[in-house]
């Protein structure tokens, strides 16, 4: 539902009402409230709990509601019904009552369509209609539902159930080439598409980690260790240091992190299975901020003549990778167009 819809006065709803009837004439009001399933039930909005406690008559469809226990509790009867729209209207004006119809999370299709026809008709004296929000989605909130899928993937899928961190780990590195492929091509449908791929990979080895018998860690804990970093790399937000420019941010992390790591040397952390190109590059990067002074290596052969290619192209700003994907994007188009001309 549009939260927006929470902000509309129900008498606009109401159009359906008959226009001879005397100008403040009640005819009652019809409230249908919309929760969200990504909030912990019983955290209502204000305006919920006023039209809740003010209504004349709650009703709910259905018994399992995960509201329904909090609203019990907070001394509201609810009814489980799931009158038609006809029945609602019949009860609802003569009687001028308010009454608030707290909807399921599939909604309530077929009573907003009975109502719409019912006002539509031009000759039925309507309640006031209003949608009112109880609760609203969070950004971020759609990544609950993610986590729930991933728990009932994990135990009830043959395949998924079995699953080892070794087992995902070529696709975890296929992901992240399809995301910088999407990224490099400018396909923003492809990009949203493997952005999602990428964070399977984290929700399903975090769901993984889960099962571990002498480790056991969750997406919550991931996700905690991430907030932590982030906080602790980025004191010009979070604390009291300053950092004007990009060179600053930059600074600031490599400070913290040179403070996190405690390493004895500048190469920690590397990881050697990395495409050669990008661990040449990362190898340069960290010499040059380091501010050491390490030739190369003398050597005959392509090997040695790839590494300097690669040094030169870090200290111009260049990623050598990207540069060669883009060189052989350039020569995989050549190559189809001599297929097409038949030389």
């Amino acid at each position: 539902m549009n939260a927006d819809a929470a902000d509309a006065t129900p008498a606009a709803a109401g159009t359906g009402a008959d226009p001879a009837r005397p100008e403040g004439a009640g005819t009652g009001r019809l409230v249908l409230l919309t929760t969200s399933h990504r909030v912990a039930p019983g955290l209502l909005s204000w305006p919920a709990w006023q039209t809740l406690r003010a209504a004349d008559r709650v009703l709910c469809a259905d018994p399992d509601h995960p509201q329904l226990p909090y609203l019990r509790e907070a001394g509201i009867a609810v009814e489980t019904a799931a009158p038609t729209a006809r029945e609602l209207v019949d009860d609802v004006v003569p009687e001028n009552r308010t009454v608030v119809v707290l909807t399921s999370a599939e909604g309530e299709s077929a009573l907003t369509d009975g109502l719409a026809r019912l006002a539509g008709s031009g000759r039925e004296t309507m309640p006031d209609l209003e949608l009112l929000p109880g609760s609203y989605d969070l950004p971020g909130a759609r990544l609950l539902d993610l986590v729930q899928v991933m728990d009932q993937i994990r135990a009830e899928c043959p395949w998924s159930s079995i699953r080892t961190h070794r087992d995902l780990a070529k696709y975890g590195i296929e992901e992240a080439y399809e995301l910088v492929e999407a990224i490099e091509e400018g396909d923003r449908e492809a990009l949203r598409e493997e952005l999602g791929d990428v964070l399977l990979q984290v929700v399903f080895h975090s769901r993984i980690a889960q099962d571990d018998p002498d480790a056991p860690f969750s997406v919550d804990d991931v996700a905690g260790t991430l907030v932590e970093k982030l906080l602790h790399r980025h004191p010009h937000v979070f604390g009291d240091e300053l950092a004007e420019t990009p060179e600053d941010v930059k600074a600031h992390w490599l400070r913290t992190k040179a403070e996190e790591k405690q390493r004895d040397s500048v190469t920690e952390g590397i990881p050697l299975a990395q495409p050669g190109l990008a661990l040449a590059a990362k190898l340069a990067s960290r010499v040059r901020t380091a501010g050491l002074d390490v030739p190369l290596p003398s050597g005959a052969g392509i090997g040695y003549e790839l590494l300097s290619l690669a040094v030169r192209a870090e200290s111009e700003g260049v990623d050598p990778e990207a540069a060669l994907r883009a060189a052989a994007r350039a020569y995989r188009d050549a190559v189809v167009a001599a297929e097409g001309s038949g030389t």
